[in-house]
């Protein structure tokens, strides 16, 4: 709803699973409804056409192309995300019960890589699933693709799309979501105090838990301006937080000046996750949104407070 009527243009919407109560007003936002297995097809296809909507179903090659980000592998072991070959055979006669309501496929298996993993990915696609590709209007090849990376392998990329399109005469789609805002936006925080216990100890007024889950989830390491891997530099702190959660830790970093109490420090690469996915455990604050203007002042756009944790309550 919120890239219907916010960006307007073509809008499209995948779900493990769909509850029934809001299927139909999905269909007044979405153009392209893509299903994670057959029986969600069987289950809403019908109600997809009436609408003059277009349907796709999750592929899942089981092809894993992943190194340390097992949370966001959706072709590991036991994965709920796309449909496999052997569940496409369970279906029965899938070009009769299925395929008429399909409009295209979507595949969705990196994260933060290079084009040389989706290659290895669609090789794997076309071996199981490439029978059907050119029965279809499109191919949907989701997201993890690090286009705007220094090293990415940009000319492999626009020869795999036109080999696809050529071959099975489809539109490719990509969902390079993360590449759109990598390295971008910042995340202000200030040393609220420094202990020592067997090292280094910095307290922030930010949290790994509150407003940065990927920290905790992937994990990921931020970068952060002027910190550097520990050891490195001269003086390694652990830097966390203020909430009551034991493992509530950014990370290691080491720096070429002593922490003090009050200094800020400014966290990079946050506009991916961190308000999308920000809560308030322990009643912390919310972070302000602010825009960085070329002349270097601040215009805070948003600020968040107390109701704001109450009516989440």
């Amino acid at each position: 709803r919120l890239g219907k009527t916010e960006f307007g243009g073509e809008t499209h919407v995948f779900s493990a699973a769909y509850r029934p109560d809001e299927f139909d007003e999905i269909l007044n936002y979405a153009d392209h409804i893509v299903f994670n297995t057959p029986g969600q097809v069987l289950k809403y296809g019908e109600k997809v056409k009436k609408a003059g909507k277009q349907a796709g179903l999750r592929l899942n090659p089981e092809c894993s192309t992943q190194e340390g980000h097992a949370i966001y592998d959706p072709c590991a072991p036991g994965s709920r995300m796309g449909t496999t070959l052997p569940m496409l055979s369970e279906t029965g006669n899938f070009e009769e019960t299925i395929l008429p309501y399909l409009d295209g496929f979507h595949m969705h298996t990196l994260c933060e890589q290079n084009s040389d993993d989706l290659e290895t990915t669609l090789r794997a696609a076309e071996e199981k699933f490439g029978a059907w590709f050119s029965k279809v209007k499109w191919l949907n090849l989701g997201g993890g693709h690090h286009i705007t990376r220094e090293d990415y392998d940009r000319e492999r990329l626009i020869r795999l799309v036109r080999g696809l399109r050529e071959k099975y005469g489809v539109e490719v789609y990509l969902e390079p979501g993360e590449a759109v805002v990598l390295n971008a936006g910042f995340l202000v925080t200030s040393v609220l105090e420094t202990m020592e216990n067997g090292m280094q100890i910095a307290i922030l007024d930010t949290s790994a838990a509150c407003h940065m889950p990927d920290v905790l989830e992937m994990p990921y390491r931020p970068p952060l301006r002027g910190g550097y891997e520990p050891g490195e530099k001269t003086y390694t702190y652990r830097l966390s937080s203020m909430t009551c959660l034991a493992g509530d830790v950014i990370g290691d970093y080491s720096f070429e000046q002593p922490i003090r109490i009050g200094d800020r420090l400014v966290f990079e690469d946050m506009a991916i996750y961190s308000m999308v996915k920000n809560n308030t455990f322990n009643g912390m604050p919310l972070p302000g949104i602010a825009l960085l203007k070329e002349d270097g002042s601040v215009e805070m756009v948003r600020e968040f407070g107390y109701n704001d944790f109450k009516m989440r309550l």
